[in-house]
């Protein structure tokens, strides 16, 4: 009987165990496995790709492009292989110029066909993660308005930045941002320099549909300082154009071509332009348009192969359409020169008689706003007339 009992408590014991390496077993298998090495590599290097990402939940209702495929046939271009990857991947999506849209404001101009009550329109590019520049133009120069008896209106354009949860938590951003005043465009393509164009593009077919009596236009970065009092001065004073002739005025650039050295920031090789040439064309940092001439452009960019380069794109719709853009002394997108190292460079008297300036930090441009419209600023002579 004991020897009995025994061998019950053994075999008892076996089989206990058993179950409990099965046990074992069956958690490791369902248990989430870590990424291998090469997902994870592969995961990085595609936050620098410019690829269409097929609608998210967060388009839904919105827009609903579906997934553009890359064009396999740019590997065939000679010297594919030798480019950088951005430039690859950027000729492998080139044709696509429609993405899954996050956030509308179908009613920013109103009824589309009573979009001329909009005198100016304020179309600022802007990445996800620029919320302060965002926050300081809204109470500064790119407030909405009505200003001369005319209306200023704003919105910002932007994209998508980052991976997972990062990309998540600038969406929200813009989306709380959005829910609040009322003034974002987001699209769902990565927000890099060579998306400029692409960005340009996606606002002029919104334009075209919601806003596309508007006036004027001033196109811009969110780093630029903006006297839009000056602006709407200007506009006024045209003569026989109330935003339906031509007009597209800046920084002119002419006689320039593309930049073939690989490591600078404007590199385009000869696979995306074989021309060494540029159309005359207006600095990116900001220009002002009317609508009329947005309109032209916007017809231009269909037959027009994209160029990263956004601001020689603009130049070539221009070139294309018979139109050409022209110098305004008060742009200054290079920066303001002042002729003196006595002086403080950012005195507002410097800056009271310009339209526009490039490369402004967000605490600059909210002292300098109201610097300019400080009622007992002082000025001598030299000072208006940079």
């Amino acid at each position: 009987m004991r020897r009995s009992s025994r061998l019950l408590e053994s075999t008892a014991l076996l089989v206990i165990s058993i179950l409990c390496l099965v046990i074992i077993f069956i958690k490791e298998d369902i248990r989430p496995k870590k990424p291998s090495n090469h997902f994870q590599i592969n995961r990085r290097e595609s936050t620098y790709q410019n690829r269409p990402q097929k609608p998210t939940s967060e388009s839904a209702g919105v827009s609903t492009w579906g997934h553009c495929e890359r064009n396999e046939s740019a590997a065939n271009v000679s010297g594919f292989s030798s480019l950088p990857v951005h430039i690859q991947d950027f000729l492998f999506y080139r044709h696509c110029r429609h993405f899954p849209m996050l956030l509308d404001v179908p009613d920013k101009c109103g009824d589309p066909h009573k979009s001329a009550d909009v005198f100016l329109l304020l179309v600022i590019k802007s990445s996800p993660a620029n919320y302060d520049r965002r926050e300081v133009l809204r109470k500064t120069w790119a407030k909405e308005r009505l200003q001369n008896g005319v209306w200023i209106h704003r919105i910002f354009l932007s994209g998508t930045t980052g991976t997972g949860f990062e990309k998540r938590k600038l969406n929200k951003l813009l989306r709380l941002e959005n829910r609040e005043h009322n003034d974002i465009l987001q699209w769902d393509f990565n927000d890099s320099f060579f998306n400029l164009t692409l960005k340009q593009i996606l606002f002029l077919e919104w334009m075209d549909k919601n806003c596309r009596q508007a006036r004027f236009l001033l196109n811009g970065d969110d780093d630029i300082f903006a006297n839009t009092d000056n602006i709407v001065d200007y506009l006024q004073s045209l003569k026989d154009n109330d935003g339906d002739k031509h007009l597209f005025a800046g920084h002119l650039i002419r006689y320039v071509g593309p930049i073939r050295e690989s490591g600078s920031k404007y590199y385009v090789p000869v696979q995306v332009q074989e021309s060494d040439s540029y159309p005359p064309y207006c600095g990116g940092g900001g220009f002002l348009l009317s609508g009329n001439t947005a309109m032209v452009i916007y017809k231009m960019t269909h037959t027009i192969p994209i160029l990263p380069i956004d601001d020689v794109y603009m130049g070539m719709c221009l070139e294309k359409a018979g139109l050409g853009p022209e110098s305004h002394f008060g742009v200054r997108t290079a920066g303001l020169h002042v002729p003196s190292q006595n002086v403080d460079t950012f005195d507002p008297c410097y800056y009271r008689e310009i339209i526009l300036v490039h490369r402004f930090l967000p605490h600059q441009i909210y002292i300098m706003w109201h610097g300019i419209h400080e009622p007992n600023l002082k000025c001598s002579n030299s000072q208006g007339s940079l």
